[in-house]
């Protein structure tokens, strides 16, 4: 099967072009020319649109004239999925969330998993070994955590994320360029690494996936095995469209 998943994020469009299972092409910043350029290119025979930043309805319309099979609208309260959802609010919950929990759990079947999607917010969710989606929390990302300290303040100024994300911080800023930007990174790899630590004590043998465009900050300050998944949401969506292909 040939399926092509488009994930529409807040700061980024990317897709994935499956076959059997197999991530065979993907890219990130994509604009719906490039999209568009893509599909016809790559003749998938399924689609799967979701998003958290704008409605789906367009790119599944455009998706429909292009393909000949199935185009889904991946909506997170109604769309059947592979595992359980047990969120108390299934409708509020992002699909990028849940796309990503379909895919730790086709990857990492009958284990308790926690995923950590680290792009513009931080999400820290949990997938018991059962194949429920239990939730977790939501915090700012990287950027955003930088952008708030300079927006609601009078004086600190807006510091920009080092290039090199994996090089170490000092702890102890000398000067307000280096306290910010000890607060704001040092201080977010101590928060994922406490839900970490927290989950391996209620989950022994919990297993931790990594995701998202500051995944390679987080893998270099977290302890024990990890596995790094960047495509874990697009794998996801992908597990989604072929189950409901299959049912």
């Amino acid at each position: 099967m040939r399926t092509f998943s488009l994930d529409i994020g807040n700061t980024a469009v990317k897709y994935g072009y499956f076959q059997d299972d197999v991530l065979v092409e993907s890219a990130t910043h994509q604009t719906p020319d490039q999209v568009r350029a893509a599909v016809q290119r790559l003749q998938p025979e399924h689609a799967i649109v979701a998003s958290v930043a704008e409605p789906t309805a367009t790119w599944a319309t455009e998706l429909c004239d292009t393909l000949p099979g199935l185009v889904l609208e991946f909506v997170p309260a109604s769309t059947p999925l592979p595992i359980q959802n047990g969120y108390a609010t299934p409708h509020t919950l992002g699909a990028d969330r849940l796309a990503a929990a379909v895919g730790a759990a086709w990857l990492l079947h009958g284990r308790n998993v926690m995923i950590i999607d680290a792009g513009t917010a931080i999400k820290c969710d949990l997938v018991d070994a059962n194949g429920v989606f239990r939730g977790g929390s939501i915090s700012p990302g990287l950027a955003m955590r930088f952008q708030a300290l300079h927006t609601f303040t009078g004086r600190l100024p807006l510091v920009e994320r080092p290039a090199n994300l994996v090089t170490p911080i000092a702890f102890t800023g000398d000067n307000t360029l280096s306290a910010i930007q000890s607060g704001v990174l040092n201080g977010a790899a101590a928060e994922v690494r406490g839900f970490v630590e927290e989950y391996r004590a209620q989950y022994p043998g919990l297993a931790v996936v990594l995701a998202g465009g500051d995944a390679a900050f987080f893998h270099a300050r977290l302890k024990g095995s990890i596995f790094v998944i960047p495509e874990l949401v697009l794998l996801g969506l992908h597990r989604i469209l072929v189950h409901h292909v299959s049912t």
